[in-house]
């Protein structure tokens, strides 16, 4: 694993995409095409950044957090979007911005660990599949093509499998070592309340970064160097970016914005650090699960089942919402408390990976999502 110590001994970030070199000695990369996937690590509301202002029942459901969409894009009849995601709709309105509503994994339980497990592996349940989808896709891909790196202080699992994958994560302060977290846990060991709450705290670890910090600036640096990874004729051909901060229970309406904002910035560094790339380029940002129609006590929302998730790109085939709309009356909700689930995410990504990599889909849907059984890829996600 090339890691970012590697990186800057280095020299320069523009090493990064050197480290790929010996596998373009003899040959070119058989496309242009370059694929990124953007996690949302903590359940990102999808009602609150796809508002369903069509929807008699949305301004009560929601309550305070509907009250944002009153200056938000119209991005059709039914829909609109969160007002911070400025240069979304920008992408939208030019046709390289695609959203789908409505949408989940199989997993329908309400866990953090759990539900990101279920996404990143592709199975049917937690813990049932080893290895990741997106390295899974590195097998789909022409050897040339098949070049992966993750902006991340590890490989995440959705990366993680036989397929050699590289690692670089930017951080403005040096990270505790593993060494020292070792440490730190042997000597909460002894103590039943200390190691049962730095156990607690270690999980949540990738829960705990968020993109709204520094108003966005540092959501848009991670966005330009992602696109300095990927710009390289020998680079990387995909790139996976975690983001957390998305599970808003409390004073959701300030907090969500920050990150909608931050996600924004990202998307667009990207965009514009790829340049002509662009057109060769698709970016896709989904979630473990959704949150609550309601609104809880303290301005926020719990955990829930069907969320959002979007795809950007030059070739997207986008200016479209797609959505089977459950509705947001009460007998309508999963549980009566979430939005119900009518399009299979896996479905939904499979069908984007299969069209911007002109895969069969009928073989990619199984290959990366073999928990999927009932699902179909989606179709016409990119232009012809």
């Amino acid at each position: 694993m090339l890691s970012r110590r590697t990186l800057l001994a280095r020299g320069s970030l523009g090493v990064a995409a050197s480290a790929f070199t010996p596998r373009l000695a003899f040959a070119r990369a058989a496309s242009e095409k370059r694929f990124v996937f953007v996690i949302q690590r903590g359940a990102a509301d999808g009602l609150g950044t796809i508002g369903a202002t069509g929807d008699p029942a949305f301004a009560g459901a929601r309550g305070d957090l509907a009250a944002d969409f009153a200056t938000g894009a119209r991005l059709d009849p039914s829909f609109t979007l969160h007002p911070a995601m400025t240069a979304s709709a920008a992408l939208y309105a030019h046709g390289q911005a695609l959203f789908a509503h409505a949408v989940a994994s199989p997993y329908r339980d309400r866990s953090h660990f759990d539900g990101q497990n279920v996404l990143e592996t592709g199975g049917a349940g937690a813990y049932q599949v080893r290895d990741g989808w997106m390295n899974r896709l590195l097998g789909l891909l022409p050897p040339d093509e098949a070049r992966a790196i993750a902006v991340s202080a590890t490989v995440p699992l959705a990366l993680r499998g036989p397929h050699d994958v590289a690692s670089y994560a930017p951080s403005a302060l040096p990270a505790a070592s593993d060494d020292l977290l070792t440490r730190v846990g042997t000597l909460y060991g002894g103590d039943q309340q200390l190691h049962a709450l730095w156990s607690e705290a270690m999980q949540t670890r990738t829960l705990t970064s968020d993109l709204s910090a520094d108003n966005g600036r540092n959501a848009a640096a991670t966005g330009a160097l992602a696109a300095r990874l990927l710009g390289p004729e020998n680079g990387a051909r995909v790139l996976m970016m975690e983001t957390g901060g998305w599970d808003t229970h409390a004073g959701q309406r300030g907090r969500l914005a920050a990150q909608l904002r931050g996600l924004d910035a990202l998307v667009g560094a990207l965009q514009t650090g790829m340049g002509p790339l662009w057109s060769d380029t698709m970016v896709l940002v989904a979630t473990e699960f959704g949150r609550t129609v309601a609104v809880n006590g303290t301005g926020g929302t719990d955990h829930g089942t069907a969320s959002a998730a979007m795809l950007f790109g030059g070739g997207v085939r986008g200016g479209r919402v797609l959505s089977d709309w459950p509705g947001l009356q009460t007998a309508q909700l999963y549980e009566s408390r979430d939005l119900r689930p009518t399009t299979s995410l896996d479905g939904f990504i499979a069908g984007a990976v299969a069209g911007h990599f002109a895969i069969d889909p009928a073989r990619t849907l199984p290959a990366l999502f073999p928990g999927s059984t009932g699902a179909r890829a989606s179709e016409g996600l990119l232009r012809a």
